[in-house]
């Protein structure tokens, strides 16, 4: 069975290419698709694949730095792929992978990490982030995302079967294309090693440095909390800006690797997490370090925190502002040692990359099973009509 596995685009390693990591532990053998790849050769190799067959808009002017410039040319550049070859196209899909074309032979099984968040619900949020919320710009803007969703909508019809991140996002996904998803979570890696060591004094916020994130609101929250410590790891253009506001409380790591990240996550006593997400991987991680979240209980957070029982892993605050988080921070307090590293375990567990792996592959036999038999099964031939009279 020849098998095609197509990506949106390559140029970072986030949550969205370690599901495409696991795939390629399915299907070693896949050809992988992705409209342009700028993956170094270690990622490549670490990913498990050598080189992506890419579209034209690798060769155009800026790709790599300015790649969101070409959205408008994503979906004509996707339908280019000729994937008529193949027996299975599984999609790996958060803007326009899920439209490629396939025919009423081959299945087609698309893993949705999201619909076209800057195309849907976000749009408001994506242009105002991007300057183009007002004037001529911001028409031409609104005109291009629109005939965009027209795409996305009419696309979301070609897979045999969707595939969503979280139960948060099949309900986004029946609500834009008014399909079904069967729910199967991304995977993490799991720690070789679990850290029973003694905890810092610190709480973690880890994330990208932009306006969604609402990290602003918890740092804001421990001006509230003098006497507790925030570290906040991660860059992004809100850097600066949120340096200014931070008290002397709050200490910035910048960038960190993978290992002083984890090691953060090991020694913290709560990780905090103001973002409404799809998922949220980064939540998952922290708890298979054996740190309970605070979380906004909103979105994949919802699916990944346990709230209730003995086997408690972190506590919700209702909406990302600066009182509601330092609120959250206080009962926290009053209830840190009922929070166990071995609930944290446990709960990272259920999201293991064996897990997914067998789950995945399992839904992909039985989708394939099924589409066998549709296509053995020969249409009814009416009888011909004789004419009358």
């Amino acid at each position: 069975m020849r098998v095609a596995i197509v990506h949106d685009w390559l140029y970072i390693v986030g949550g969205a290419e370690r599901v495409l990591e696991q795939l390629l532990r399915i299907y070693p053998d896949a050809d992988v698709f992705a409209l342009f790849d700028f993956l170094s050769e270690e990622d490549r190799e670490r990913l498990g694949y050598t080189q992506a067959r890419t579209s034209f808009i690798q060769r155009m002017p800026f790709a790599r730095t300015r790649h969101r410039n070409y959205l408008p040319l994503m979906p004509l550049a996707i339908e280019q792929f000729d994937l008529s070859a193949y027996d299975l196209v599984i999609s790996s899909s958060y803007a326009v992978a899920k439209g490629v074309l396939t025919g009423p032979d081959q299945l087609h099984v698309s893993y949705i990490h999201s619909p076209m968040r800057y195309a849907w619900d976000m749009q408001h949020t994506y242009l105002r982030e991007s300057g183009c919320d007002a004037g001529m710009k911001s028409l031409l803007a609104r005109l291009i995302l629109h005939r965009m969703r027209v795409w996305d909508f009419r696309t979301a019809a070609g897979p045999n079967a969707i595939v969503a991140n979280s139960a948060f996002v099949a309900r986004r996904i029946h609500k834009v294309y008014g399909r079904t998803a069967e729910v199967i979570h991304p995977p993490i890696n799991l720690p070789s090693q679990r850290y029973d060591g003694p905890r810092g004094n610190h709480f973690l916020v880890a994330s990208r440095l932009v306006p969604y994130k609402n990290v602003e609101a918890v740092i804001r929250a421990f001006a509230l909390l003098p006497d507790l410590e925030l570290v906040v790891a991660g860059t992004g253009p809100d850097a600066a800006r949120l340096r200014e506001i931070a008290g002397p409380n709050v200490s910035f790591s910048g960038f960190v690797s993978d290992g002083e990240l984890r090691r953060l996550m090991a020694t913290a006593r709560a990780f905090i997490f103001a973002a409404e997400e799809d998922f949220g991987i980064i939540v998952v991680e922290a708890t298979s370090e054996g740190t309970p979240v605070l979380a906004l209980g909103r979105g994949g957070a919802r699916e990944t925190v346990q709230v209730r029982g003995p086997q408690r892993t972190g506590m919700f605050f209702d909406t990302p502002e600066p009182q509601a988080i330092a609120d959250c921070v206080g009962r926290f307090l009053q209830q840190e040692s009922l929070f166990t590293r071995e609930a944290c375990w446990a709960q990272a567990e259920m999201f293991s990359a064996e897990l997914f792996r067998s789950r995945f592959a399992s839904f992909v036999g039985q989708q394939m099973a099924l589409h066998q038999a549709a296509c053995e099964t020969r249409p009814r031939i009416l009888p011909r009509l004789e004419a009358v009279g």
